[in-house]
């Protein structure tokens, strides 16, 4: 009968709309955070946190008091250490902030064209060797790298895809920057990822395209000159030797048919 009293009282002082709007607000910024986060090293930083958690709990339960101690000693840096390990993250979320659609004035046949010519370039430098690290920036902005590049504002080609990365062009080692269907920039560089999980067997390439998709919600094609294999890299992992139906697809369903189901 209390616990029946009890939750007529809290209705009772329950505002419908405030606290509703509070709860929901509360809701949407956590799951934004962990959509941020997943994937990502960052997981399973949150997921060491949530175990110190639990063991100061049970600390003050049993009455450990040296254990409880030094984990309040500790948490007493948490916020210092939370900026430093969530560095990266903290920069992805807040260049987010101000998201903005790049591809919602792309049309289906726009986009199938930038995309079928991205293909095709990804293919035929695989099969000469040729090494390729193609950006296609999505909602967050990437002014910053392309600025370190060399601007261009052209129309997607496989031609000039192809001879952006020949050996002996002179910005083939940096990486093409695609927005709105057009190369914007090339030879930009791109911050490498200082994770340990990557194989040893990928290069510089690939741990600068994950770097990228660590920080951003970039999709990059890279393409090694090692073993012409053909690598699509999203939020931070590595999807390794997809042919050109797999390539196609993948973006594809990013940039064309998830933009028409938005609209």
């Amino acid at each position: 009968m209390s616990n029946f009293t009890e939750i007529k009282e809290a209705l009772a002082h329950y505002r419908w709309f405030n606290d509703t709007v509070d709860i929901a607000l509360v809701y949407f910024i956590f799951y934004r955070a962990l959509l941020f986060i997943k994937g990502t090293r960052a997981f399973q930083m949150l997921v060491g946190i949530g175990v110190i958690v639990i063991v100061l709990l049970a600390s003050r339960l049993f009455e450990f008091y040296t254990l409880d101690w030094l984990i309040h000693s500790f948490w007493s840096q948490i916020v210092i250490a939370l900026v430093v390990l969530f560095q990266p993250e903290i920069r992805r979320t807040l260049a987010q902030v101000g998201e903005r659609h790049f591809f919602r004035n792309l049309s289906p046949v726009q986009g199938s064209k930038f995309i079928e010519e991205t293909v095709k370039a990804s293919v035929s430098m695989a099969n000469k060797r040729i090494g390729a690290l193609i950006v296609l920036e999505r909602e967050t902005d990437l002014t910053n790298i392309v600025e370190m590049g060399t601007l261009l504002d052209a129309k997607v080609s496989k031609e000039l895809l192809v001879s952006i990365f020949l050996p002996y062009s002179p910005i083939h080692d940096g990486a093409a920057i695609i927005r709105n269907g057009r190369i914007i920039a090339a030879g930009c560089f791109l911050p490498l990822t200082l994770s340990s999980n990557l194989s040893k067997s990928l290069g510089t390439r690939h741990r600068a395209a994950v770097g990228l998709t660590e920080e951003t919600d970039a999709v990059v094609v890279v393409v090694s000159e090692e073993t012409g294999e053909i690598s699509v890299v999203i939020g931070g992992l590595i999807e390794r030797n997809v042919d050109s139906t797999t390539l196609r697809k993948i973006i594809s369903d990013i940039f064309v048919k998830r933009k028409r189901s938005s609209r």
